[in-house]
């Protein structure tokens, strides 16, 4: 072979090896950033071209299908979709997906790695990819107690409920809530919905899950962790034994008294006394007393400083270290800047209903393959022991008693055992806003287990002030979602 043949034949060569090596490179180094580019409009084509799979509640599906015109052939739509919102999240073909929708979407569209052998047996035989279910822990009639609540007593709030001995998550709800229906297409309705939910649009911002992401004042709900806090590190050892505890009490390192709520009789008064009255220098006193570190130690172990995941991220509820004793005293009544999601005080009540265990909070049971068959089954976990099963009952007794002729004898039931803490946090400088309504509370039956702890938060920016309170705005919704759980039990 000539010079001029060879050289033509190296280069002819080397552009094959060129091509070979681009080649491999964009199908198995880039595959994967290229199959999710935002600009790769095969993958949104092939991913909406069969039916999705369903989220499940009750063994019903609370989603569903429609077919489209277009490159899109299916699109989401959902059954009670504002109600659930909170929970299932959203897919859209323009705006993506979030919570249960985003974190399951393998399974629901289908793709999982765990569905690959399924998936290959119907390419062979020609069937269609069909989608798997998510099945969830929620309960329908305590979802929709706590939405119906939350919608009929207007502004803005959550609640979450659980399931003490499991963690099972039993409802989630937020208002106000949207639609998710309403944005699952790409079309210019659905471009013209997203734009009036965004928060530069909507002050009320409805896709805000109050549930898991909001962190309010917890107010005096927070007492019950102060009286945890109190009886694990022998502070006091009983419901009934009187604290040191002077009226007025001044907040150390200050002149500043800390205040009641009123003429109550908190001088001294007992732990049981003093939380169903609710008073302020007794619980601040403690915190106080006991400092910053035991009463961090015990907050981290209901939970407090962390993000959980269940499996939708809710954000973490804040108890500050190196704080001042006069800021103890105030973070321990749930003021200052200690701040909880509606779920973390579903998990602090939840954990003393259940004899002072902690149980990992879920609410996804199982995922199903579109067979039915189940891919993934979760099992309760636990999570902590924030205190013992003795002291448990003791908080137990005195949240009973909070129920029984306290604050909290709105959420009583006919034939079960309530027990709950009222809550009516400050907001806005110098308290110059309405003050958040909060309610915590479990049901106990006749047998001792509790089936349903509750935790409910309200704000509502156009009641008077002076009837804003956890009692009157919050228990009534706590007490319908207990008896919502209680009734499905029968």
């Amino acid at each position: 072979m000539n010079k001029p043949l060879r050289r033509i034949a190296l280069f002819c060569g080397l552009l094959v090896l060129t091509l070979l090596i681009r080649d491999n490179w964009l199908q198995y180094v880039k595959a994967d950033e290229l199959k999710t580019d935002d600009r790769n409009r095969r993958v949104l084509i092939e991913r909406y071209a069969a039916p999705r799979g369903d989220i499940i509640v009750d063994g019903k599906a609370i989603t569903g299908h429609a077919t489209t015109d277009g490159d899109f052939k299916y699109k989401r739509t959902y059954k009670d979709g504002a109600m659930w919102a909170p929970v299932t999240g959203y897919v859209s073909q323009a705006f993506g997906a979030t919570q249960l929708e985003a974190i399951d979407d393998g399974i629901l569209t289908g793709n999982d790695d765990r569905l690959f052998f399924r998936n290959t047996l119907d390419m062979l035989t020609g069937k269609k990819r069909e989608g798997g279910n998510v099945v969830t822990t929620l309960n329908s009639a305590a979802q929709k107690a706590a939405y119906d609540g939350l919608k009929a007593q207007g502004g803005k709030g959550a609640v979450a409920a659980i399931e003490p001995s499991t963690g099972k998550i039993l409802a989630l709800a937020s208002y106000p809530s949207y639609d998710p229906s309403s944005i699952a297409g790409g079309g210019d309705s659905d471009a013209k919905a997203w734009k009036s939910l965004l928060k530069e649009n909507n002050k009320d911002d409805p896709t805000l899950n109050r549930a898991l992401r909001e962190v309010y004042p917890p107010g005096s709900t927070f007492k019950v962790l102060t009286a945890a806090a109190a009886l694990e590190n022998g502070l006091y050892k009983s419901a009934d034994e009187k604290t040191d505890s002077p009226l007025p009490w001044t907040m150390p390192g200050t002149t500043q008294e800390l205040p009641n709520e009123g003429d109550l009789p908190c001088k001294d008064a007992t732990l049981r006394e003093a939380l169903r009255v609710s008073c302020n220098t007794v619980f601040g006193k403690i915190g106080s007393d006991l400092g910053n570190e035991k009463m961090l130690e015990m907050a981290k172990k209901f939970g407090f400083t962390e993000e959980q995941f269940v499996p939708v991220r809710s954000a973490a509820s804040v108890f500050s270290d190196d704080m001042e004793p006069s800021q103890v005293a105030l973070s321990s009544i749930g003021q200052f800047n200690t701040a909880a999601t509606p779920l973390q005080m579903a998990m602090v009540t939840s954990a003393i209903a259940n004899n002072g265990t902690l149980m990992q909070p879920y609410m996804v049971d199982e995922l199903q393959a579109p067979n039915l068959d189940t891919i993934e089954k979760t099992e309760p976990e636990e999570m902590s022991k924030p205190l013992s099963a003795d002291n448990a009952q003791i908080l137990q007794s005195m949240m009973e008693t909070v129920v029984k002729d306290g604050t909290g004898t709105n959420a009583q039931l006919s034939g079960v055992t309530v027990g709950g803490k009222t809550g009516t946090a400050q907001h806005g400088v110098d308290n110059s806003e309405n003050p958040y309504a909060w309610f915590i509370s479990y049901a106990k039956q006749s047998d001792g287990s509790a089936p349903v702890a509750v935790a409910v938060v309200v704000e509502d920016e156009n009641a008077s002030r002076d009837d804003i309170s956890g009692g009157g705005l919050a228990a009534p919704i706590a007490k319908n979602v207990m008896r919502a759980v209680l009734d499905s039990k029968k």
